[in-house]
């Protein structure tokens, strides 16, 4: 239920037949307590010497009068049902007030720029009423999410919160995950769910990886055939793939954005594009035949640099990418290009000396001439409003300072970037690469796609590499967790594989390394797991090495 009024003004009477339906509905049983051990840890916790606040069915949400105060205020009565089995009367107001003279359970949402660093909040606890002010209305949701966090399932439908006041802040802007839906296909019922999934872990970019060798799985109006064609492969079991329309992805854009996560698509260039050039051979420099498989690895055949095609083909693919999208950034791959068509190719040599792309002791004329391709769609891009993000691999044939580099194999590329100018987001193969192994059992494992990356590591792992200078350090703008899908055409197998990994990719992108702890770490983590048994999401129990009897998929 919804209201809107001038001010918070409650009256002692309202009060007294609140806590007698309190009464009630509880049955005079003890309410469940509340306890701040939460994921990702919060900055400061500071207990206060007043009396606890009970949530039961007297407590009322007050919120600014935006919608996404309102929004805010609607997760909160959510999650508030979900573990007391009541949603709480929610009340829009424009002036927030509270004085001596109100009565009742309030808890107030406010928004205040000056009370915390981007996306933080204080969550203030007693004296009858909890304050969440945040600095932006994500700071808002955050706070929520530590109050649902704390909150124990409770059978009496009360739950007391021990007075304190929470401050806390994130320390990276970019703390991001990346889907594949390439090469295993997700609903976007599956999709949406991840976002949640995100928002329970405040982090806040979703990288959609939407094209690859295996499928092409976004509606493109000018080359209907991408999707028709390019979004489905042969397999044993009959035809496999799909594809997602404007409507849906401007659906699960709109989802993401009520959690304040940022949705960032990814369209490959000028490797891993087989979908594209099955679908349209005479982008490829042989003419083909290509086809599309489910087969892994790196492939030879890739787009044309040197025929002028490609560059019309991708300049329509991305003004309409630009235009769907409304976020910063749009990630152009970059990775895993083997020149040796491009060697063989009269065009592309064409092209190499047209433009004077020489060769000389670091890279050949083919590394330039993708790095003109780079810069080519950056200045496209930029045009449009629009920051392209690359894997480390576009650095290597040159590339504008505004480009923003994604570092996978390990952090050196990152480094390299920072040094260089360009702001960098860490997401190296050998610490946060979900598609790895859990453990060394990988009898009792499902399917992964090779490698090892435990619970622990991922908690170690920090993002800024020793050796920057602070100029250089500030280019670390964040990281990114991903999760390749060759091996997880199961969605419960997708999810086993993030959770519990992404608590930890939570901490260590909300927190400092001193002020982190792996086995108080796993100590909390216990409590975040029941709030994945609510949710019914699936996850690895086993936070160390030994791992359950679990289902192997074919490799």
């Amino acid at each position: 239920m919804q209201k809107t009024v001038g001010k918070l003004r409650l009256i002692a009477g309202t009060a007294i037949l609140a806590f007698t339906v309190s009464l009630i509905y509880g049955c005079g049983r003890q309410p469940a307590r509340a306890g701040y051990d939460i994921v990702p840890l919060p900055a400061e916790t500071v207990f206060r010497n007043e009396e606890p606040f009970v949530i039961d069915r007297s407590v009322i949400i007050y919120t600014y009068s935006t919608d996404n105060g309102l929004k805010n205020a609607s997760f909160l009565s959510d999650y508030i049902n979900t573990v007391c089995g009541f949603r709480p009367t929610i009340i829009a107001s424009p002036d927030l007030q509270v004085t001596e003279d109100n009565s009742g359970k309030p808890i107030l949402l406010s928004v205040k720029p000056e009370v915390a660093p981007p996306d933080g909040y204080i969550l203030e606890i007693g004296g009858g009423i909890i304050r969440i002010t945040g600095s932006t209305d994500a700071g808002v949701f955050y706070g929520v999410q530590t109050l649902r966090k704390a909150m124990p399932e409770s059978s009496a439908g009360r739950v007391e919160f021990p007075a304190a006041t929470v401050t806390d802040s994130p320390r990276f802007p970019h703390r991001g995950f990346m889907l594949d839906v390439a090469r295993s296909f997700f609903t976007v019922e599956q999709v949406k769910e991840f976002i949640d999934i995100m928002a329970l872990h405040n982090l806040n970019i979703f990288h959609w990886h939407l094209t690859d060798d295996q499928g092409w799985r976004i509606e493109i109006d000018r080359y209907p055939e991408l999707t028709e064609k390019g979004g489905f492969r042969a397999e044993s079991s009959g035809m496999y793939g799909g594809y997602y329309t404007k409507a849906d992805i401007k659906e699960v854009i709109a989802y993401a954005a009520d959690k304040y996560i940022e949705v960032i698509p990814e369209i490959d260039l000028p490797g891993h594009t087989t979908a594209a050039i099955a679908t349209y051979p005479h982008l490829g420099c042989t003419g083909g035949p290509y086809e599309i498989t489910s087969l892994t690895g790196v492939r030879k055949d890739i787009l044309c640099a040197g025929n002028p095609e490609t560059y019309t083909f991708l300049e329509n693919v991305f003004e309409e990418v630009a235009e769907l999208f409304p976020s910063k950034y749009i990630h152009i791959g970059g990775d895993e290009s083997p020149r040796t068509r491009w060697i063989e190719c009269p065009k592309c040599q064409a092209k190499i000396r047209q433009e004077g792309l020489r060769a000389d002791d670091h890279h050949t004329g083919e590394d330039y001439l993708q790095g003109y391709m780079n810069i080519y769609f950056e200045k496209f891009l930029k045009e449009r409003g629009k920051t392209i993000i690359g894997w480390d691999e576009i650095v290597e044939g040159g590339l504008s300072p505004e480009a923003t580099v994604m570092s996978w194999r390990g952090v050196e590329g990152g480094e390299i970037a920072a040094r260089a100018g360009h702001d960098v987001i860490m997401s190296p193969n050998s610490h946060l690469y979900f598609d790895y192994y859990q453990s060394l059992d990988v009898d009792n494992e499902p399917a992964a796609f090779g490698g090892y990356v435990p619970l622990e590591r991922v908690y170690h792992f920090d993002p800024v590499p020793e050796g920057l200078t602070p100029g250089e350090q500030k280019h670390i703008i964040g990281l990114q967790a991903n999760l390749w899908s060759p091996w997880t055409r199961d969605y419960s197998i997708a999810q086993y594989m993030t959770l519990p990994r992404m608590a930890a990719l939570a901490e260590v992108a909300w927190s400092y390394p001193g002020q982190r702890d792996f086995n108080d770490f796993t100590s909390r983590l216990s409590n975040l797991t029941k709030v994945y048994d609510n949710e019914g999401y699936n996850y690895r129990a086993e936070f160390f090495e030994i791992a359950p009897v679990y289902e192997i998929r074919p490799r």
